[in-house]
């Protein structure tokens, strides 16, 4: 007899189902709406109707158009990270499954392809939900970009596998904090010069964060990755701050991805 479970939510006292949960997944995925029906079999309105009915739910848009296709906003964002982790907790066994920020993805993804680790499962999230899957017993590696994070996580073992420096984007006194990378950090920076400031918003999104007008911090090796160059207001050196693995234990699988990080040299 085979068992198996499926998840779904209760937004403000509506159901969403985890088909529409997967639709959710699978624009994220593709970074379009067109590309997730495709890639789900489905047609394009019945993608539309799925995303509306999870916007009647939370009562207000989550997703957000852009040039380059459609991303999650903030609450689109929360709802797919219950999603991911509720389906892992329902999962009787799950794939070697790593955790890491948007900062590192591609680096995981490079590594993972040249490992040729196709059986893994990558779970994108801020360092805070990527600990939690650790303590929860979802996740089996993490890679954590604010080491100040790292005293949440004392039961884990750990290894340095780089360095990274952050830009400072300076408008002034009002701020928007990205959600990704070593956030305490810079503001920790900010306190220690005794500078004024005020934190308006906060965004899963870079386009967002890049369009703001607002001053903040972003990881320079995240802009170097995209392409993208931004003159900052102080020598990123200065914000410079380790990158750590965490794990639960040495074996065969996390020495391969230790070391194939560490030789990518992040500095």
């Amino acid at each position: 007899m085979d068992i198996f479970v499926r998840t779904e939510q209760i937004i403000n006292g509506h159901v969403v189902t985890n088909r529409q949960l997967e639709t959710l997944a699978a624009v994220e995925k593709t970074g379009s709406k067109t590309a997730a029906a495709k890639m789900l079999g489905i047609s394009v309105p019945v993608v539309h109707r799925y995303i509306a009915a999870i916007e009647e739910a939370v009562g207000s848009p989550i997703t957000k158009s852009t040039p380059a296709g459609t991303i999650l906003n903030d609450e689109g964002r929360r709802i797919l990270e219950t999603f991911i982790t509720t389906e892992l907790r329902c999962s009787d066994n799950h794939n070697f499954t790593i955790c890491c920020s948007p900062v590192t993805e591609d680096l995981l993804m490079s590594v993972l392809s040249a490992l040729k680790m196709t059986d893994v499962e990558l779970v994108i999230s801020d360092d805070e939900h990527n600990i939690r899957m650790m303590k929860e017993n979802l996740a089996d590696f993490a890679v954590i970009d604010d080491p100040l994070y790292l005293f949440d996580a004392e039961e884990f073992d750990g290894t340095e596998i780089g360095y990274m420096g952050m830009v400072f984007v300076d408008n002034g006194h009002s701020f928007i904090k990205y959600r990704y990378g070593a956030q305490r950090v810079a503001f920790m920076f900010l306190d220690t010069m005794d500078r004024k400031y005020t934190i308006e918003s906060e965004t899963f999104s870079l386009p967002e964060l890049l369009g703001s007008k607002k001053s903040f911090f972003i990881d320079e090796f995240l802009l170097l990755r995209k392409g993208i160059k931004l003159r900052s207001a102080v020598d990123p050196k200065v914000l410079r701050h380790s990158i750590t693995a965490i794990y639960r234990h040495e074996d065969k699988t996390v020495n391969r991805l230790v070391k194939a990080l560490q030789a990518r040299n992040i500095r």
